[in-house]
């Protein structure tokens, strides 16, 4: 069978949403580097640095096969035109409002861009025929469970904040609308993605700086955690490779071609053991505040991705060691800073 992905090298481009966010950047760069088209469409609000943001796309921008609408996914008007004007039969969407702390203070924002936006998505979906929805969920959704590795057989009805309960409420809403309307829907649960061109408001990135300036990182639980680190490049990898699983949907599951996956590296690794390997690649020992564990937050994560490889193939190369060598490798030269 000809593979689902080839035909938008001819046909129609991808639409991509949050491109002006981590996942969503890597995702479209991928696309264009393999001769797809792809549109953008990201609100490049100021959640964080908007200069980063901006550095993202200029990346992107580089690439003939580049378009750009920046919008509100709660625009309705805006994404249905953008549906009209490109017709996109593929539709990656990694936009959404992040942050699990966040979402206890500012639950309004994740209600309207997780929700109200997520539903306009699958309107728009629904309507324009598209042959494959990708989503981005979070290994957040597991909340309370204890069982570890987290799998997708395993009920995740016990959320523990308000983003995590959005990301599951993502997750009906697609499985209602590939019920009802046969559209086929993918979504991926994302488990700590790190790596060059990160969220400043992550671990990796608020650690490493605070340990190369001297400043005291706040270390929750005491350190006493652990956390399915996942590099972007395999990340990236693993989107690409479901993009194909659309017609394997439809043949699995004729009443709901649905489906969902682990995006992780199946490797916990401690909390302090991460903070250890940032101190031997800055050549600087961390000051470090150890506080109780915060609202909101789980003590472990852990992938069972074997859905996921048998169905793709596809495994996790990168380990946390060498991933964070390349990550602080980028920061020095996207800081401009000589090591």
């Amino acid at each position: 069978m000809k593979s689902i992905i080839n035909k938008f090298l001819a046909d129609t481009p991808v639409l991509v949403t949050g491109t002006a966010g981590f996942i969503g950047f890597h995702v479209a760069k991928r696309l264009l580097e393999l001769g797809i088209c792809v549109v953008g469409y990201d609100n490049v609000n100021d959640y964080y640095s908007v200069k980063l943001k901006e550095a993202r796309l200029a990346e992107l921008f580089k690439f003939t096969g580049f378009s750009f609408v920046k919008a509100d996914l709660v625009d309705k008007f805006t994404l249905e035109s953008v549906f009209s004007q490109y017709k996109p039969m593929l539709v990656i969407h990694l936009a959404a409002q992040p942050g699990v702390r966040y979402s206890i203070e500012n639950p309004d924002v994740y209600v309207q861009s997780n929700l109200v936006g997520f539903m306009n998505m699958l309107e728009c979906c629904r309507y324009n025929s598209v042959e494959h929805l990708l989503y981005a969920s979070s290994s957040s959704v597991y909340g309370a469970n204890e069982k570890l590795p987290f799998s997708i057989n395993d009920r995740v009805d016990n959320p523990i904040s308000l983003y995590a309960a959005t990301k599951k409420s993502n997750e009906l809403m697609a499985h209602t609308y590939s019920h009802l309307f046969k559209l086929p829907t993918t979504g991926m649960r994302f488990f700590t993605v790190y790596g060059p061109w990160g969220r400043p408001d992550m671990a990796p990135m608020l650690f490493m700086e605070a340990i190369y300036t001297g400043k005291t990182i706040n270390v929750f639980n005491n350190g006493n955690m652990m956390r399915d680190f996942t590099y972007i490049d395999d990340v990236v990898k693993s989107i690409i490779a479901l993009i194909d699983k659309s017609a394997a949907l439809k043949s699995l599951n004729e009443n709901a071609p649905y489906k969902v996956y682990n995006i992780g590296n199946n490797h916990p690794e401690k909390l302090l053991d991460f903070i250890a390997f940032l101190e031997e690649y800055l050549n600087k020992k961390a000051l470090m505040e150890f506080l109780p564990l915060q609202p909101g937050d789980v003590l472990s994560t852990f992938a069972d991705i074997d859905d996921l490889v048998r169905d793709t193939g596809i495994k996790p190369e990168i380990p946390l060691k060498r991933g964070l060598e390349l990550f602080v490798k980028w920061w020095f030269e996207y800081s401009k800073i000589t090591h």
